[in-house]
This record gives C-alpha cells, structure tokens and sequence, in this order.
C-alpha cells in the first residue's frame, strides 16, 4: 500500500535520516488518493525542522526585456515574441521607491532582479550596487539580486554591497536543460552558486516545474540543490506565455503541484521552499494547501512579468494557517 510507504519514508526523514533517489522516486508512484496523506506528512516535517515561520521576500523587475539568452519559457527572451514592458535599468530613486514600497508590504527581503545573461561588462553592475547601498542605508530589509552568471570578483562586490542572499535558478535538472536553454549551460549556473556559497553568502536556487520534465528529472534537480547546499529554493510553475516556444505546454495537475513540494519537503527537510510564480494559476483555489505540503517561504506581491495576488493576500493566507511570516518591519 503507498500510504505504508509514505508513513516509512516520513518516519525515515523525521528521524534524521536523509531520502535516496530511489526512495524520494517510489513517491512519485503513489495512489492519487494518497497524495493528501504524503501532503500532511510533509507539513510534520516542515514543523519539526522549521517551525512555523515563513520566509517572505518581494522583487522589483530593474531591467527588463531583450535579454540575449532563449530560455524556452521566458517571457523576456529576445528570442521570443512576446507584448512586453522592456525597458533599461531604473533609476536608483525608482529601485529605493520600490524597496521602500515591498517593506511597507510586510516584505522581509527585497530582490533585485535583472533581465540579461549575466554581469560580465556590463555597465549596469555599478549602479546596481549603488542602489543596494542606499537600500541598506534607507531601509531595514534584508537585501538579495538575481543578476544571471557572475564571476566571484562580482559576488565580492555585492556582498560589500550589502546583499546576504543571492538568487540564481537552476531552472531544471541538468539532463533536461539543453531542452530548454541552448546559450549558455547548466554547468555555468551550477558555478555561480558555488561562488556564492564559497563567498559566504547565502544561495537562493531553484527551478520550474512543468516544462516538459519526467519526474525523475524533478527529481534531479531536488537533490541536484541538496548537493550544492542551497538555502533557499523557489518552487515556480510553468505559466506559459504567448509567444513562448513553450506557450502550448498543458498545464499541471494541481495534485501534481503539490506532491511536488511535499517530495522537495522530504528530500530538503531543513531548508526554505519557496513559493514562486504560476502557483495562483496552477492551483486556484487550493494555494493555501501548498503550506500545508511543507512550503516554508513566499515571493508576496507580484513577478517579473506576471501579477500576483498581492502581498497582503499571500500574508493573510499565511496568517489564516497559523504561520508566521518573517518580517521585522510589518
């Protein structure tokens, strides 16, 4: 019986003890009944190893469109004809204005994220360090960026900068990547978290679920990030796009969406699951059940090219759980 496997396998990770591939796999091959078993199993796990806080951050798109990399789903690609809002970098009075505005929201961290491949000669780094500056100096939020690949000459300078969390997504398993990126490669993105880490700042790394992925390839990445020690990893849903090479991609069970995080919760116990985007569309009226599947962590408000329920929806639904979010400045 796969409920017999699920109390085993809980047991197993609430010991202490950490999940094979081979057995995280056997719980991608439960009953569909049983999924809400494994959901609520993951939710003890989520409570023995991190209680009941969740992370909150919000992010500011600084500079968006055009970008020279043709990730399939990416609704930014200047590969892809998409109606999109591009513009260059904001001002740094615009990023402060919106850093102030995510804090006013109940935001923890703030994130500034770009559109591009990576910072390598590219004339923006510098302002955008200055921005994290005055960030620092004007507010009290905890301060991250997702700027693409970055040598660690970059990474030194953004942690005197101020940032303690660096975000730069996987986005998938390293045998499906060429599906879905073909300029640059896996390995570059797994190197940047290495120098984040090796620079003593946090990683926050995770992926998009329903790409066209087998679970095993899911799965792959889960222990792919356990692997790289990463403290953060956001959880996205594929919302695809018009215009996209993936806009016709079927959608996700929503059951599907929540074994996920539960599975994730199983194989990473300790570390912060983030919800990310696509989950207002991919599961409607059943979000709140993703806390209750082991999700530790939120992006509140909106995304980079999508809108979000808002940040005071995400928090009341945490609130209404019995959650806490973290936020010194609420």
């Amino acid at each position: 019986m796969s409920y017999d496997l699920i109390f085993t396998l809980g047991r197993k990770v609430l010991n202490g003890e950490q999940l094979t591939f081979a057995e995280a796999l056997q719980l991608t091959q439960i009953d569909e009944a049983d999924i809400p078993i494994l959901l609520g199993i993951a939710n003890k796990v989520r409570i023995r190893f991190t209680g009941d806080q969740i992370d909150t951050c919000e992010i500011v798109n600084a500079r968006s469109g055009g970008c020279s990399e043709d990730c399939k789903f990416c609704a930014q690609s200047a590969h892809h004809d998409v109606e999109l809002d591009s513009y260059s970098l904001m001002s740094e009075d615009q990023i402060l204005q919106a850093a102030k505005i995510a804090e006013s929201h109940g935001a923890y961290r703030f994130c500034i994220v770009t559109a591009g491949c990576g910072m390598k000669h590219d004339p923006d780094f510098e302002k955008i360090i200055q921005s994290i500056r005055r960030i620092g100096h004007e507010t009290g939020l905890e301060r991250c960026c997702s700027l693409g690949i970055l040598t660690p000459d970059h990474v030194k300078s953004l942690k005197a900068a101020g940032i303690t969390r660096y975000h730069h997504n996987l986005e998938t398993s390293k045998s499906f990547f060429e599906q879905i990126c073909t300029t640059h490669t896996y390995d570059e993105r797994v190197e940047t978290i290495k120098n984040v880490k090796a620079a003593g700042l946090e990683a926050c790394s995770g992926g998009i679920i329903g790409l066209g992925e087998t679970w095993e390839q899911r799965l792959e990445l889960a222990f792919a990030l356990k692997e790289l020690d990463v403290d953060s990893i956001p959880i996205n849903v594929l919302n695809p796009v018009k215009g996209t090479a993936l806009e016709d991609r079927p959608p996700l069970k929503p059951l599907e969406v929540l074994q996920t995080f539960a599975i994730f919760r199983f194989i990473l116990p300790t570390r912060i699951l983030r919800y990310a985007g696509g989950r207002e569309k991919a599961l409607g009226e059943l979000v709140p059940l993703g806390f209750l599947s082991g999700i530790n962590g939120m992006l509140i408000g909106n995304y980079l090219t999508t809108s979000g329920r808002g940040a005071a929806a995400d928090l009341n639904t945490a609130h209404s759980l019995g959650l806490k979010p973290i936020s010194e400045h609420a």
